[in-house]
């Protein structure tokens, strides 16, 4: 649906696929274990913020008040991950890479990578606290979207990363992050979605700064959206 392509990472313990677009990889796939789906675990999607020491950050996210979901951890020949939750329950991932990883520069809005990223929070503004304490994060620009709230622009450093943060519905049970990945256009990527079995959750429909994006869901429930520069 987003033409990556896969590889084994290599892991002995378990299968965990490499996803790349052309020859740097975007993200990674992974079965859950019955341990993961007994603790409430459902298929989804888990962004990974690059720290400068996983063991580190992960200890300060547990002073901070959020919980150590998977402790610090190597992947062979990739890097070290740590899993955490905030304090409100959102997940996500810290990791440093190896030296010897590809990363790679990305051209701008280039069909297959991730293009922004937002929070739906139970309280966007402790949130932020959290996030600003453990990786530095700072406020951009404010978007007053009316009855919803405040949609809050995060400064991530250099380079900047894209993601937002704000209050989620009331019918949306828990604070989950929600990841956006470009396609060449938006009713192409739509269309895909729904011919690999997937939903259209929302839209598309056009945003400010003139990009368009759909919500949806794959085959097995992971929300995931999209974005493109053309309708």
């Amino acid at each position: 649906m987003l033409g990556w392509t896969s590889r084994d990472s290599g892991m002995s313990s378990q299968t965990y696929l490499l996803f790349s677009t052309g020859p740097v990889p975007v993200a990674g796939g992974m079965q859950l274990t019955d341990q993961m789906c007994s603790a409430g675990a459902q298929p989804g999607w888990v962004g990974h913020v690059s720290v400068d020491d996983v063991d580190a950050s992960a200890k300060k996210a547990v002073e901070l008040g959020g919980s150590v979901h998977v402790a610090p951890s190597d992947i062979p020949g990739v890097g070290r991950f740590s899993m955490i939750a905030d304090p409100q329950g959102a997940v996500v991932s810290m990791f440093t890479p190896l030296p010897t990883y590809p990363q790679g520069a990305r051209p701008p809005s280039e069909p297959g990578y991730p293009g922004w990223r937002e929070l739906l929070a139970a309280d966007w503004e402790k949130a932020f606290d959290f996030y600003s304490a453990l990786f530095g994060w700072t406020k951009d620009k404010a978007i007053d979207l009316g009855p919803m709230g405040t949609y809050q622009l995060l400064n991530t450093g250099d380079p900047p990363a894209g993601g937002a943060m704000f209050n989620k519905p009331a019918d949306i049970p828990h604070p989950f992050w929600l990841y956006y990945f470009y396609v060449e256009s938006i009713a192409a990527g739509a269309e895909r979605v729904k011919a690999g079995g997937g939903k259209i959750l929302m839209g598309p429909h056009q945003v400010p700064g003139d990009s368009w994006i759909a919500q949806c869901m794959d085959p097995q429930g992971a929300m995931f959206a999209l974005v493109a520069l053309k309708p």
